[in-house]
């Protein structure tokens, strides 16, 4: 696993407060070809609720059956149904016999409300019961739901807390929103809590598409239960992390980030800000100590690189006009446009069409500044970035707010959560 770390500022004033931000960068090596690929784990949660009827379960199903194929004898998988009650219709183990699974996906039919929690959980039981038998460590939870919650755990926070605990056993939850009924807040809560990943499907063929997606991540996962700690040391007075992702303080001056699993050549991108005041002493002074540890993967070695983060203390009449490093400011300055971007959501899903426009408004001036003080080989993906917004921004006269809040959410997840993503 390649990790490198950059600073926007490498000098500080001695004894005055000061901020240094820090941009962390991961990529996972590629797949050894001549290694077999060890058993992956995956259960699926399916909404079959009355308002997947037609075209989203058949759609659904039809996805699903590919997946399977795709899949190998030896790896897990596993389909509970949820409506007002959760159903086992796959029993998670070895696809010894594929035909017979694809039949019984075949045989799901619409009916019932929407009590998601059941099937969440029923599944989570399934998978830790079929992982636990195959000798399989940890596995993926894939949850596709088209509908608001209206039974069961109806909190986002509490299903959360449920999802937290499962990825703190490996389990990872990601969650397909299908359509424009499904509530973007508890699907997206479950993601973050289960480092997973989360997608917005309008129709049937962006569904088997985001399916498939996940899979190609699933088959050529490479490291698994990947963390950064942050260690810093006294005088560093705050931390702040930019991107969503669940941290937890784990000690005096220790927050661990949790970044789930990587496929292969996966890379990532995690910005800090870290709020230094008092450093006593000239000279270069550490102020913090990143370490990287994750499961590599066939062989489920554990792996840990440790970063040292140093700034140079000078007087503060010498401290001069600093230039910020522009990959780092860059990426600030992207990342508080995706703030703009998430707010841009949030007032679209209570209806302020207004107010939505005008933050996606904010978010392309924040891309545009992040872009003119970026270097060549950063600028290509912040334009990118920036053509999309314009494009959402052009939806938004032709689209109804449901349709936008849920839009701009997927784009914020992929964006702040797993930055840098690549597929």
């Amino acid at each position: 696993m390649k990790f490198s770390a950059a600073l926007d500022v490498n000098v500080v004033a001695h004894e005055a407060a000061d901020e240094v931000t820090v941009l962390l960068e991961l990529e996972a090596p590629a797949s050894a070809v001549d290694t077999a690929r060890a058993p992956s784990a995956l259960q699926i949660v399916l909404d079959r609720s009355g308002s997947m009827h037609g075209a989203p379960l058949e759609g659904a199903k039809q996805a699903l059956v590919a997946l399977v194929q795709r899949l190998e004898p030896t790896d897990v998988f596993g389909l509970v149904v949820f409506d007002s009650q959760a159903d086992v219709i796959v029993p998670a183990a070895p696809l010894a016999d594929k035909q017979a699974v694809i039949a019984q996906i075949n045989e799901v039919g619409p009916r019932g409300s929407t009590d998601l929690s059941s099937g969440y959980l029923r599944g989570l039981r399934e998978i830790r019961r079929a992982t636990g038998a195959a000798g399989i460590r940890g596995g993926t939870m894939l949850v596709i739901s088209d509908g608001h919650v209206n039974a069961g755990i109806e909190d986002p926070e509490q299903m959360a807390e449920i999802v937290a605990t499962a990825a703190a056993a490996q389990m990872v939850t990601s969650t397909l929103g299908y359509g424009r009924g499904y509530d973007e807040t508890m699907l997206t809560a479950m993601t973050r809590a289960g480092n997973g990943n989360h997608v917005f499907a309008d129709d049937p063929d962006a569904a088997a598409a985001a399916i498939a997606g996940e899979v190609d991540g699933l088959l050529s996962k490479v490291a698994q239960a990947v963390s950064v700690t942050v260690q810093f040391e006294p005088q560093v007075q705050s931390l702040q992390l930019y991107n969503d992702l669940p941290a937890h303080q784990i000690g005096d001056g220790q927050v661990m980030v949790e970044l789930g699993d990587f496929f292969a050549q996966e890379q990532r991108k995690l910005l800090l800000r870290l709020g230094v005041d008092g450093l006593p002493a000239l000279g270069l002074a550490q102020i913090a100590q990143i370490t990287l540890q994750y499961v590599e993967m066939p062989d489920l070695v554990e792996q840990t690189v440790t970063l040292p983060i140093s700034v140079n203390v000078v007087p503060g009449d010498e401290l001069g006009d600093r230039m910020p490093d522009p990959t780092v400011q860059s990426e600030r300055l992207f990342q508080e446009a995706q703030a703009m971007k998430l707010k841009a959501s949030r007032a679209y899903e209570s209806g302020d069409r207004r107010a939505g426009d005008a933050y996606l408004a904010e978010t392309v001036a924040g891309l545009a500044d992040a872009d003119a003080i970026a270097p060549a080989g950063v600028s290509s993906a912040i334009l990118a970035e920036m053509a999309d917004v314009k494009r959402m921004r052009a939806e938004s006269d032709r689209r109804d707010a449901s349709y936008m809040s849920k839009r701009t959410r997927a784009s914020y997840q992929a964006q702040n959560r797993k930055r840098g993503q690549q597929r």
